[in-house]
């Protein structure tokens, strides 16, 4: 008896200690669960300890009520432009209704990836690949707008949707390399044009203002060159006027010049001016002593001169030295010369009295042409009186 006893109390206590094991629930954080009693929805656990009762209330498996990630890869899509294109996914998700994410579908990851795929054909199919490729953004504001649309009947919030990686097929790659290398390639041509254009525009404008400088460097030095010079011609001026040189000083100075004339060293012709003589003539005063004649005057004839063709006395014919020419100086030369150039500038005007002279073809003085009576004979004779 003692021993039946025992069985049935120890019997007791475990059905005592299982009921109240069985009544106790501890709900972790963050995390849910769903009672039924006869098989129907009675309530949902909230995070702690709670109480149930044992064996009437069937208690189902924890549901995460924290942000999941799900990633969905190689979905394949097809853009507007006949390319397909791998795409994969990265879902965000949050548990917001645990009944409904329970009871109102099966399997809400299965669920929400193969939604995910489809929104996605439906936006991809409206684009072009460069679009695509480009507008990761605008992809993913739209599948969230849409996923959370449609998955908050299940008691699911759609927190984010993300773009992981797009592949297009590998000769749209190709492609897609070349033309990006094309681009480069351009934008570093243009680039180097760029840098040329603008190291020319600079040494350019170092070349004019270096010019400038130059210019107005060389105007300064003209004009102070310029002022030197007339400063010192007017000191020379006042100095000769100050002084008051004679005419002496005038003509040496004077015919020290001369000599720079035939200087040049294609000169073949000069001229020398008229003023020679007066220049001369000075320093013939100054140095000889005495006034000289000036060249061209003829000589005062003797008193006691006797004509060459004139009877000796006594009756005998005597013959006479033919006179010496006086040969012409360089003045009458150059007289001569300014004359015949202006008679031949102007052939319409009589020539002048130097050039009629019988004595200037040849350069000798010699006395003019006569018609008169008093003219010689063929013989060179004096006429008879």
């Amino acid at each position: 008896m003692v021993i039946a006893e025992l069985v049935i109390a120890a019997v007791i206590a475990f059905i005592v200690l299982l009921t109240v094991v069985r009544s106790v629930r501890i709900v972790p954080q963050a995390r849910a669960r769903n009672i039924e009693r006869f098989g129907r929805y009675r309530k949902t656990l909230e995070p702690g300890l709670n109480f149930i009762v044992p064996f009437v209330d069937r208690v189902k498996p924890l549901i995460d009520l924290r942000e999941q990630v799900v990633s969905f890869t190689g979905q394949p899509v097809i853009t507007e432009d006949n390319l397909v294109v791998q795409i994969d996914t990265v879902l965000f998700f949050q548990v917001t209704d645990p009944r409904a994410a329970d009871y109102e579908i099966v399997d809400y990851i299965q669920a929400v990836e193969q939604l995910t795929a489809t929104m996605l054909r439906s936006v991809i199919g409206s684009m072009h690949l460069e679009q695509t490729l480009t507008s990761r953004d605008k992809i993913n504001t739209l599948l969230r707008g849409v996923l959370d649309d449609a998955s908050g009947k299940w008691g699911l919030r759609v927190t984010r949707v993300e773009i992981k990686a797009i592949d297009p097929p590998k000769s749209v790659k190709d492609a897609m390399e070349k033309q990006m290398r094309a681009e480069r390639e351009k934008r570093a041509a243009i680039l180097t044009a760029e840098g040329q254009r603008q190291s020319q525009i600079l040494t350019a404008e170092g070349d004019k203002q270096s010019k400038i400088l130059r210019a107005e460097g060389d105007k300064q030095a003209a004009i102070l060159r310029a002022e030197g010079e007339a400063q010192a011609i007017s000191q020379v001026f006042e100095s000769i006027h100050r002084n008051d040189p004679d005419p002496k000083l005038l003509a040496y100075q004077y015919l020290q010049t001369l000599p720079q004339l035939a200087n040049g060293a294609g000169n073949t012709f000069w001229v020398i001016p008229s003023e020679v003589t007066t220049a001369l003539k000075a320093v013939t005063s100054a140095f000889g002593g005495g006034e000289a004649a000036p060249p061209g005057t003829p000589a005062a004839a003797a008193p006691d001169a006797v004509s060459p063709d004139a009877p000796a006395p006594g009756g005998t014919a005597q013959t006479a030295p033919p006179a010496i020419p006086r040969q012409p100086g360089p003045p009458e030369l150059a007289a001569r010369q300014q004359e015949q150039q202006e008679s031949a500038a102007n052939p319409d005007q009589p020539l002048p009295a130097s050039l009629l002279t019988p004595g200037s073809l040849n350069g000798s003085a010699g006395e003019p042409f006569s018609s008169g009576p008093a003219s010689q004979g063929a013989n060179g004779s004096a006429p008879s009186e």
